[in-house]
C-alpha cells in the first residue's frame, strides 16, 4: 500500500515537471528562454517546445505588427511658420534577443518610450529642413518616407523594424490661428475685389458695345423713316400740285380759309390791318371771292374755317399772311366782318356795305 502511494507520488511529480518543462509558441509570437536573466534559447517557429524546468523561464514577445501614436509636436519650418504635427508609425520585433538586450524587462512600453524619442527627432530634423508649403503639398509623401528612412537605423539598435511612418495631421498653433484667418480673408477679398473688377470691366465692354449698337441702329431707323418721309411729302405734294394745278382759284380759296382758321382762333377776333389787304380778298363780294363763294355752295367763312381745320393741320405749312400795305392802320372786327359775308352769300351786297374802319 505504501509502495503505490510512493509510485503515484512519483507519477504526479514526474508529471509536473514534465508539463513544466513543455510549452507551446504561438504563430502571433516569438519566445525568448531565459535562464537566471540570461538568453539561452530563441523560439520563432511555433510549435511545442522545452525548456528545464524550473530554472527556466520564457518569455514572449508579440510578432505581429504593430502601430505607435507620436503625441503631437511642434516643428519649425525653413518660412518660421510654426506647425503642429500629428504621426504615427508602424513597427515589429525583427531580433527579440536584441530587443531584450535593449530594452531589458521594460518589454514593449520601454521600446515604444525610445521609439517615440527617436519619431520624433527625425521628425523635427526633416520637416524642419523644408517650407511650410511642401509640408502642406503632395510632397508630403516624400518627406514621409525620409523619416522613415532616418529612423530605420536607430530602431535597428532595438532589434525593431520600421515599417511605415505616417503624417496624421498639420495644424497651425492655437495663438496662429487667427492671424492666419485674417491673412486667408484678405487674401479671398482681394480675390473677389479682382473678380468684381474684371466683371465690371467687361460689364463696361459689353454696355459700350450695346450702346455703339443701339445708336447704329437707332440712326439707321431715322435714316430710313427720313427717307420714307422725304418720299412721302414728295408724293403728298406731288398730289396736291396736281390736284390744285387743275383749279388754281380754289386753291388760292382753301389756303385762304386755312390762314383765316390759324389768324383767328384762340378768341382772338381783333386785328389791325388794313381792310383793303389781300388777306380779305374773300371776305368780300366782289372778284375772286364771290365766285368762290358761290362755288362752294354760298357757306359763310366763318362756318367754313372750322371744318377745315382738321384738313389744314395735315396740309403743308401755307404760306404767309401778305403784310399789310402802307397806309392807315385800322381795326376790323372779324365778328363785324362775318355777318357781310354770310349776305354776300344769300344776297351778295357791294362791298361798301362792309364796315371797314372806325
Amino acid at each position: 500500500m505504501k509502495r503505490s502511494g510512493l509510485i503515484l507520488i512519483l507519477v504526479v511529480v514526474l508529471a509536473l515537471v514534465g508539463l513544466n518543462s513543455i510549452f507551446i509558441v504561438d504563430e502571433r509570437e516569438k519566445g525568448l528562454v531565459l535562464q537566471f536573466g540570461r538568453v539561452v534559447d530563441v523560439k520563432e517557429d511555433p510549435g511545442l517546445a522545452f525548456k528545464v524546468p524550473i530554472i527556466q523561464e520564457v518569455v514572449r514577445y508579440d510578432d505581429r505588427i504593430l502601430s505607435r501614436d507620436i503625441d503631437p509636436l511642434e516643428v519649425t519650418p525653413l518660412d518660421d511658420r510654426r506647425l503642429v504635427v500629428d504621426a504615427f508609425a508602424r513597427y515589429r520585433i525583427v531580433d527579440v534577443e536584441q530587443f531584450r538586450q535593449a530594452v531589458g524587462a521594460g518589454g514593449i512600453a520601454a521600446a515604444e518610450s525610445r521609439l517615440d524619442s527617436i519619431l520624433r527627432s527625425q521628425t523635427r530634423e526633416i520637416l524642419g529642413s523644408v517650407s511650410s508649403n511642401d509640408i502642406l503639398s503632395v510632397d508630403r509623401a516624400a518627406l514621409m518616407l525620409r523619416i522613415r528612412n532616418g529612423a530605420i537605423d536607430e530602431a535597428a539598435n532595438l532589434g525593431l523594424e520600421i515599417i511605415d511612418v505616417r503624417l496624421k495631421r498639420t495644424d497651425l498653433p492655437r495663438e496662429n490661428l487667427d492671424a492666419t484667418f485674417a491673412r486667408m480673408r484678405a487674401e479671398r477679398e482681394r480675390e473677389a475685389a479682382d473678380e468684381v473688377a474684371r466683371g465690371n470691366e467687361a460689364a463696361q465692354r459689353i454696355r459700350a458695345q450695346a450702346d455703339r449698337t443701339q445708336v447704329e441702329i437707332v440712326s439707321d431707323a431715322n435714316r430710313q423713316a427720313d427717307i420714307i418721309r422725304g418720299q412721302a411729302d414728295a408724293r403728298r405734294n406731288a398730289i396736291f400740285a396736281e390736284a390744285f394745278g387743275a383749279d388754281p382759284e380754289f386753291f388760292d380759296f382753301y389756303r385762304s380759309l386755312t390762314a383765316y382758321q390759324r389768324a383767328l382762333q384762340d378768341g382772338n377776333s381783333t386785328m389791325v390791318i388794313n381792310p383793303n389787304n389781300e388777306f380779305f380778298t374773300y371776305l368780300k363780294n366782289t372778284g375772286a371771292g364771290t365766285s368762290s363763294l358761290a362755288q362752294g355752295g354760298g357757306t359763310p367763312v366763318a362756318a367754313e374755317a372750322p371744318e377745315t381745320g382738321s384738313e389744314t393741320q395735315a396740309e403743308p405749312e401755307p404760306q404767309a399772311a401778305p403784310e399789310s400795305e402802307t397806309g392807315p392802320e385800322t381795326q376790323a372786327e372779324t365778328g363785324t366782318a362775318a355777318e357781310p359775308v354770310a349776305e354776300d352769300a344769300a344776297g351778295a351786297p357791294d362791298a361798301e356795305d362792309v364796315p371797314a374802319t372806325q
